[in-house]
């Protein structure tokens, strides 16, 4: 297994720009993948966002397995943080966001009335890892296109303030990792989702890694997309998990010349295949 570590400079800068700008705001909008939950929460940024409000949102929800999203969720709450299950592009799941900032926001509210301040808009500030749907969330719920998007990290740069109604102000924030991942098994995650460039690892290695993952947790799903009836593929953690792209490659056709199964092209398409969840929904985590 890679041990993946990927930190370009840039998000020094944005961690410094985070600890800032968390001066000016009411509370913090975490966003992370549903379908890595754990994985995909920089723990820098509980360390910043100590002592503020904190709204947990486990975005791409319709791509993660349910059970292991209400699993997570529940843990969650038992320690007294707010998890919100959204899928950022859907207006209507994201909505119980709104009615949750201003449910936390009703005390700041209230002591603002009673100094006689009146309307003052709350400030929010969405944070998360590279990828996690950070500008997406914000424009849904904005009804318009107010931050820039992407499905590569590293597209949000620079300060953003979005007014919404009802007297919201979100800040957009760049995704920022930490600077080591512990456990590798945390950058896999993070890479086969695309929190991580797709230059920073080898698509094979990532790809046999899912088939793994799919082979232990969700028997029979690679079959059903790509195989035949009855056809069972080799074990990717066997001492033949080589084989295995090469029979998927075969299965879809995917060949070179001299008719040699296309396995690099194999792995590119599993990789897009989950991270657009034609795989079914799928979590990379257990609780």
């Amino acid at each position: 297994m890679e041990n993946i570590q990927w930190y370009p400079g840039h998000m020094t800068r944005a961690k410094r720009q985070m600890q800032e700008d968390l001066k000016l705001v009411d509370l913090v909008i975490e966003l992370a993948d549903a379908r890595v939950p754990e994985s995909s929460r920089n723990p820098d940024i509980a360390e910043l966002c100590a002592g503020k409000p904190r709204i947990l949102v486990l975005n791409k929800a319709d791509l993660a397995d349910p059970a292991v999203t209400e699993a997570y969720s529940a843990a969650q709450q038992q320690k007294g943080v707010r998890v919100i299950a959204a899928n950022a592009r859907s207006k209507g799941t994201v909505q119980p966001l709104l009615k949750a900032v201003s449910e936390v926001c009703a005390a700041k509210r209230e002591h603002d009335r009673k100094r006689g301040i009146l309307n003052r808009p709350v400030r929010a500030m969405v944070a998360g890892i590279p990828n996690v749907g950070k500008s997406t969330l914000i424009n849904s719920l904005s009804g318009r296109s107010s931050a820039k998007t992407g499905d590569k990290p590293g597209v949000t740069k620079g300060k953003q303030w979005i007014a919404l109604p009802g007297g919201l102000l979100l800040l957009d924030t760049p995704g920022i990792l930490w600077p080591k991942f512990e456990d590798p098994q945390t950058g896999m995650r993070l890479a086969v989702t695309g929190a991580i460039a797709d230059t920073a690892a080898d698509p094979a290695e990532l790809a046999l890694w899912l088939i793994s993952w799919l082979q232990a947790y969700y028997p029979g799903i690679l079959e059903s997309r790509y195989g035949a009836e009855g056809k069972t593929f080799e074990k990717a953690d066997g001492p033949g998990r080589q084989v295995v792209l090469s029979e998927l490659a075969a299965a879809r056709n995917f060949v070179k010349k001299g008719s040699e199964p296309d396995r690099d092209r194999m792995a590119a398409v599993l990789l897009d295949d989950f991270r657009a969840g034609k795989t079914g929904r799928v979590s990379l985590e257990r609780m």
